[in-house]
Order: structure tokens, then C-alpha cells, then sequence
């Protein structure tokens, strides 16, 4: 494959309702008969569903979930993220974690808890924006409704010759969205790209939760121009695209918007500590 090329795995699919070995054992069959990749990409609170039973569920970052992802990289040589629930220091996480073949996680701790289903009370928000690095690429990791925070997400110093660590090529979005508002995500998805000139992985789920919610999928990934090159609509799919970092530069040089945009700096309140 091409240098500039990266080449995403999207794993659309049902999820067991708070069972995280049945799930564990589902992704392990559905990851079974892999295309060549560079990427995995899981959906959010993939190994129970999106529960609010954090005390019960959550799992440590030395837990069997974790433990998966890492031998499941490992074994397939290939990066898988994914957010998982997680207790770290007494304190319970919607974590975004991206398990490396070597054995490394990188992770994000979802900023924006969504209030309507009670999600600020059962967790704590993260503190942070980090930026990871695969193959090339700078990627922004977020979850579900983070979606909904143009300011949080906004692509920042790309364009300058020193200070790279807030910009980024690729946004991936990992969520459970319910099918009542998929308006809201297929457009926001395609917005974010538009706006930040990168490419977009939206990585959502389908079926019906333990609430009775029911989720109808739409994984897409857009290009820096908000136009599809996958889209999964309700399918039970693992599903591969190529994206091409070339493509974007190309993209970013001939059309510089970047070059007129606002500067700012973006204070996360809250003490992690």
C-alpha cells in the first residue's frame, strides 16, 4: 500500500447488553476473517452497550477488556480502538483506547457526558485533547456526543511550521446514537469534516440496548470535502475504506481556509487530579 494510504476497518454491529465476555467472544468472530488493514475501529462502550451501571461494569486497565484488545492487536498485527468503561483512580470512564500491536494504549477519556440519559452522574469527564500518531496520520479521538462541540473538535495549527500537537489528519468518532436522531449524526459527521478539512470514521452501533433504545448504525467515513466514501446504513458490517493523506494536503494547499480561521486557545476546566 501507498504510504500516504491508510487503510480503516469499520466493525458495525449489534452488542450484547452488559455482557462483556459475549461481546469479547462476538468481535472475536467478527474480526476472524480480517482484510489487510492498518486500523480496526470498534464502537463506543463496545464490550456492554451503552450502560449507565458503571460501578458494576467498569473494569480495570489491567481487565480481561482491555487484556483482549491488546492480544487481539497483538494477534492480528493491527491497532483496534475502541471506548471501553473503565475505573482508574476510584473514578469511573467512558475511555477511548487505542491498543497497539506492541502492547501499548493510548486513551482518551470522553470529555462530553451525555446528560439526557444520566451519563454526567454515573461518570467523570476527561480532562484532555490528546492527538495519536499511526502510520502517518495524526488522529483525534472522540466519542459519541463530543460530536455535538464544534469548539472542542476544531482542527487548530496545521497549517503552522512548528507546533503541531492540536492538529490532526483524521477524527475518529466512536458512539452509541440512538436511530431517532441519525439526522443529527450523518450531518454532524459530514459537517466536522467540512470544517476541519480532515478526513471523518463515524463508528456506531445497531440493534436494541437494554433500554429498549434502538440504534440503526450509519458508519460512515467523509473525506475533507464531507463526501461519503463508506457508508453502512443499517448493515451488520465489517467494512474497509483507503483514505490518502496526499489527497488531503492537495486538498488543504488548493483550498487554504485554514488560513483565515480564528485563533484561540482552548481551556479544558476540571482538575484531572
Amino acid at each position: 500500500m501507498h504510504k500516504d494510504q491508510l487503510a480503516i476497518t469499520l466493525v458495525q454491529t449489534e452488542l450484547v447488553w452488559e455482557n462483556p465476555e459475549a461481546n469479547r467472544d462476538h468481535m472475536t468472530r467478527r474480526l476472524s476473517d480480517l482484510p489487510e488493514t492498518d486500523l480496526v475501529v470498534l464502537p463506543e462502550m463496545w464490550s456492554t452497550g451503552f450502560s449507565m451501571a458503571s460501578e458494576r461494569l467498569a473494569e480495570p486497565m489491567a481487565g480481561s477488556t482491555i487484556a483482549w484488545m491488546k492480544a487481539t492487536a497483538g494477534n492480528l498485527e493491527v491497532p483496534i480502538a475502541g471506548s471501553v468503561i473503565i475505573e482508574d483512580q476510584g473514578r469511573h470512564f467512558n475511555r477511548f483506547c487505542l491498543a497497539l500491536p506492541n502492547g501499548d494504549i493510548q486513551h482518551y477519556d470522553k470529555r462530553h457526558l451525555f446528560r439526557m440519559a444520566g451519563e454526567h452522574k454515573h461518570y467523570a469527564a476527561g480532562h484532555s485533547r490528546p492527538v495519536f500518531e499511526l502510520h502517518g496520520y495524526r488522529l483525534l479521538p472522540q466519542v459519541c456526543y463530543d460530536l455535538r462541540f464544534p469548539v472542542f473538535m476544531r482542527n487548530r495549527n496545521h497549517h503552522r511550521s512548528v507546533d503541531h500537537e492540536e492538529s490532526y489528519d483524521l477524527m475518529l468518532v466512536v458512539a452509541n446514537w440512538p436511530a431517532r436522531r441519525r439526522h443529527h449524526w450523518r450531518t454532524l459527521l459530514q459537517a466536522r469534516a467540512i470544517e476541519n478539512q480532515c478526513y471523518v470514521v463515524g463508528v456506531n452501533r445497531i440493534g436494541i440496548d437494554g433500554n429498549d433504545v434502538e440504534y440503526c448504525g450509519d458508519s460512515i467515513v467523509a473525506d475533507f470535502e464531507g463526501m461519503l466514501l463508506a457508508d453502512l446504513r443499517e448493515e451488520d458490517a465489517v467494512h474497509r475504506v483507503v483514505i490518502n493523506r496526499e489527497d488531503l494536503v492537495n486538498y488543504r494547499n488548493g483550498f487554504p481556509a485554514w488560513k483565515d480561521a480564528d485563533e484561540f486557545d482552548l481551556t479544558i476546566e476540571g482538575d484531572p487530579d
